[in-house]
């Protein structure tokens, strides 16, 4: 079996031995070389490394030598020579596979100061602000002695320091913060206005997280406007509705009205009808926002109050989404919900998707412990490789056979008897759950048999790597939501501990980690399990679940429930293939749903970047005044040369102002005005031109929001969803150009333009003054093609 996985892996382009050979023997070069290293002084370290050719082995054997010497005089961190492989297949353009704790951080940092030494920009990619920011800081000493400008973004850098950090040879940002300067560039009116540079080399940890997981939502910038939200009396309502009222699909994505539904709703609005056409695009839509916001989205699972807000939690990554919120009046929906201030609705600017956004890099390489099970979709959708970098120290770590239940409640019980069991000893304990209401039900049942343990979810993120980096102590029990992207070592013994403590928890076996219950990939369960016998640690791991967890109940059906084998609900082996099961299918959905998301943006992105490239000519230059001096040029040159409008000059003005006066007709409107001087006609000329381009985008990405949420429809006519999306917005986006082009001449005509410039707002043409990002729902594409595969999967049960 085991063959026949690797097999596969190198079928699908995941290599575990691809080009280690020369790798090994580079290492085993630079090893020869460690006397010359040790020779170079702490002065002399930037100008011997900028004398080395790179791309030559010799002096690339010498740069690993020298390399590991600084890091161990700057960090105290001697690289292992599987480090300097990690570093060698990342300068090769692979995502490598190292185990969690093998020094992943210390690679990335090699590797980037080895491209920068061959005259590249790097952006080290993480999943969060976190870990960017700390792994900035930390090695910091490793880049300063090599003379290598260092830099990170975070969600609290200003527009001038993220501009000043991108101008450096390496920075250090999360993917979100990238993404987002991307998609705010757009919205720039002048070329000092632009932040984010010319993107170069991307080195990405937790790639499967980044690459993967986070490219199933786009990222999304919004703005204000004052599109309507549903009213109080339709809250009230939909509040009052019962079970038989309302279907929620299998896969907890949609939730529709039941006829009797329909009924009562149109019944307690006053008997209207809800699918008339006064009310079929108001009232029924606003009906179905809120049942969204009641039925489908759950406090302490996909938000927390906090503050007098709401704030969203990315399920990914187990934290508050900063700046997130939902779209099309589902924000609203909750906060009414919730009893709370409601925030101004929005509109979507921009967007662009994760491969979108990697794909402007000239070379993209990664690291994470879970390589190899993504990498198909490392392969399909990046043109990534894998290669699989062995352990320093061989893993000793215990992972015991699943303990599978019929019911949540036996699971929960079962759970709770086993941390007491273990706690007893003293063994550390560490509890993954999936999300805060789960994390604090567990603590509660926990305390209640008398086991003390500290919670780390949304709540309390602030505090993350206090309370992980406690973990490892003994009796210490933690429990917590995702540990995907933590980053944060749990030392056996606690942070501050001593030999000796270190030494009586591996006596007792080092930390044991508890999975309350399979993810939806097995990459997840493993990154938790991964917390477990680090660098050579002893550690065990165990998972329990059930019958009734999602993983299950959105993957499997039965005609009969199977039985349980003893009376405490163990499902015994049996159910640990259900479980298997179930996790192979989710992982086939999730494969799809990206692929789904892939094709139907690949022809969005383009359009992106046709709009992208026409927004730099005007932004960069003057296409925009010589564009419309062509298409109005009496505007033009009446604004330019000061004279009036009808070609008057200022003399006729002036007179035919007089005999008006006269006449008793007034001040003219026509009179000419002082002359604009051209630099300032020119930003005028781009400031209408960009409002207009960007309006006409926004527009189009409406449409597209629009078609995109019904387009699995025309399945039903036989038609091709995806060929009749692309249709459908290849016609609309033909006219993008003309619109905007069109409006831009009506608002040149009509605009105040003087030497102070261009005046847009008495023309209501505003831009929005604060954005945020929107948490879009999965994928809006699930209802055709994934659930059409999770069909033909159910035929073979």
């Amino acid at each position: 079996m085991g063959k026949l996985t690797n097999s596969m892996w190198r079928l699908l382009g995941s290599q575990s031995t691809r080009n280690q050979s020369k790798s090994l023997s580079l290492i085993a070069e630079a090893n020869e070389q460690s006397a010359w290293a040790e020779g170079v002084s702490e002065a002399d370290v930037a100008e011997t490394a900028r004398a080395l050719d790179m791309g030559e082995k010799k002096d690339l054997a010498k740069f690993l030598a020298l390399v590991r010497e600084v890091s161990d005089r700057a960090l105290d961190m001697r690289a292992f020579d599987v480090q300097l492989q990690g570093a060698l297949r990342l300068l090769e353009g692979d995502v490598v596979e190292m185990a969690t704790g093998e020094g992943k951080t210390l690679s990335g940092a090699i590797a980037a100061v080895g491209y920068v030494l061959s005259g590249r920009r790097v952006h080290v990619i993480s999943v969060n602000d976190y870990l960017a920011t700390r792994d900035a800081e930390w090695m910091r000493p490793l880049f300063d002695a090599f003379g290598i400008g260092l830099s990170s973004v975070s969600e609290n850098s200003t527009r001038d320091e993220r501009r000043d950090a991108y101008r450096c040879d390496v920075t250090y940002s999360s993917v979100n913060e990238i993404g987002f300067d991307v998609l705010r560039d757009q919205l720039a009116t002048t070329e000092d206005g632009l932040v984010s540079p010319v993107p170069d080399v991307a080195i990405i940890d937790e790639a499967d997280s980044v690459l993967v997981d986070e490219a199933l939502i786009p990222l999304v910038l919004a703005g204000s406007t004052k599109a309507q939200v549903p009213d109080q009396a339709i809250h009230e309502v939909v509040a009052r509705l019962k079970s038989k009222h309302y279907e929620i699909e299998t896969d907890g994505r949609n939730v529709t009205l039941t006829d009797e539904g329909a009924s009562f709703v149109e019944a307690e609005l006053g008997g209207i009808d809800l699918y008339s056409e006064q009310h079929v695009g108001t009232t029924l839509v606003h009906v179905n926002i809120t049942l969204h916001a009641y039925y489908l989205l759950e406090r302490d699972v996909h938000y927390i109050v906090r503050d007098g807000g709401v704030h969203l939690i990315n399920a990914s990554r187990g934290r508050v989404a900063q700046l997130q919120r939902w779209p099309d009046g589902v924000q609203a929906a909750v906060e009414i919900k919730e009893g709370l201030a409601q925030t101004d609705p929005g509109e979507m600017i921009d967007t662009i998707t994760v491969q979108a956004l990697i794909g402007r890099y000239r070379t993209v390489c990664g690291m994470t412990g879970t390589a190899l099970a993504a990498g198909e979709q490392f392969r399909q959708f990046y043109s990534l490789l894998v290669s699989q970098i062995p352990p320093n120290t061989p893993n000793i770590r215990v992972d015991e056979v699943d303990r599978v239940y019929d019911s949540k409640v036996n699971k929960v019980e079962a759970i709770v008897a086993y941390v007491k069991q273990i706690h007893e000893t003293g063994q550390p304990i560490l509890i993954g759950t999936h999300d805060v209401a789960q994390s604090e039900e567990l603590a509660y049942f926990l305390d209640k048999a008398g086991v003390p343990s500290v919670v780390l979810n949304a709540k309390n993120d602030a505090q993350e790597a206090a309370i992980i980096a406690e973990a490892g102590k003994r009796g210490a029990v933690t429990v917590s939501t995702q540990m995907a992207g933590r980053g944060t070592d749990i030392r056996l013994g606690g942070s501050n501990s001593d030999d000796d403590a270190r030494e009586e928890v591996i006596g007792l076996g080092g930390l044991c980690v508890v999975g309350t219950g399979r993810h939806d990939t097995e990459r997840l369960d493993d990154q938790l399990r991964g917390r477990a016998g680090r660098q050579g640690d002893p550690g065990r791991s165990v998972f329990f679940s059930s019958l009734e967890d999602p993983v299950v109940t959105r993957n499997l059906a039965f005609k009969r429930d199977p039985v349980a084998q003893s009376e405490d609900g163990s499902m015994g082996s049996k159910g640990v293939e259900l479980i298997k099961q179930a996790q192979r299918i989710a992982e086939g959905v999730m494969l799809e749903l990206h692929s789904n998301t892939w094709r139907y943006n690949t022809l969005v992105n383009q359009q992106r970047d046709i709009i992208v490239r026409r927004r730099t000519e005007v932004l960069t230059g003057d296409a925009a005044a010589d564009e419309l001096a062509e298409l109005e040029p009496d505007r033009y040159k009446q604004l330019l040369e000061g004279t009036a409008p009808d070609g008057d000059t200022d003399k006729d003005a002036a007179d035919k102002e007089d005999t008006d006066k006269q006449e008793g007709a007034g001040t003219s409107e026509q009179v000419a005005q002082e002359p604009v001087p051209k630099d300032v006609l020119s930003q005028a000329c781009r400031e209408i031109v960009l409002y207009h381009l960007d309006r006409a985008w926004t527009d189009h990405l409406a449409f597209v929001s629009d078609v995109r949420a019904s387009i699995h429809l025309r399945a039903i006519g036989k038609q091709s969803p995806l060929d009749e999306f692309h249709k459908l917005i290849l016609e609309e986006f033909a006219s993008v150009p003309a619109e905007a082009i069109a409006a831009a001449r009506k608002t040149f005509r009509e605009a105040t333009i003087t030497a102070d410039g261009v005046q847009l707002d008495g023309l209501g043409l505003h831009r929005s003054t604060s954005t945020w990002t929107y948490m879009v729902h999965d994928n809006l594409f699930s209802s055709g093609g994934a659930k059409a595969l999770q069909g033909i999967i159910g035929i073979f049960r």
